[in-house]
């Protein structure tokens, strides 16, 4: 049986937390039917790179960090941190510079290697209250003893 853990693991930290395309080509069906947190609804590759691109445009140094990785067969859920700095047109906000975290959650179905359905589920609701904050100072938690 297929580690598809791997895979899944190859694809955030290749393809979206290094910009590989070659690893894209590598671990992503050429028919994937992908569902994604910024409202896109694709099928193929050539659909999922213009979706890579377009979070790559947003979010240059985006990052994220696998919290949990669950998997049963062929298929794999993830739960994700998701950080950046904002610098290009998202969600209707344009580049804020703000330095962004939301959480996700992602449930994969893999065959023959590759990734070839995807259904991405982030919290889009904290992702813009942190881009309609440009203006404000950044959110701080202040730890137990802090002066305030």
């Amino acid at each position: 049986m297929q580690d598809y853990k791997s895979v899944v693991r190859r694809y955030y930290s290749e393809i979206w937390n290094a910009w590989s395309e070659p690893a894209l080509e590598e671990l992503i069906s050429p028919d994937i039917v992908f569902r994604g947190s910024i409202g896109a609804a694709l099928v193929g590759i050539a659909g999922f790179k213009q979706y890579v691109d377009r979070i790559r445009s947003a979010f240059p140094d985006f990052h994220n960090h696998i919290e949990e990785l669950i998997a049963e067969g062929d298929k794999v859920a993830a739960r994700l941190t998701y950080t950046g700095t904002h610098r290009g047109e998202l969600l209707g906000f344009p580049g804020t510079g703000r330095k962004i975290t939301y959480q996700g959650l992602a449930v994969f179905a893999c065959q023959g290697g590759k990734i070839v359905r995807g259904f991405v589920l982030g919290d889009t609701e904290t992702l813009k209250l942190e881009l309609a904050q440009k203006n404000k100072k950044p959110r701080r938690s202040l730890a137990c003893g802090a002066a305030r």
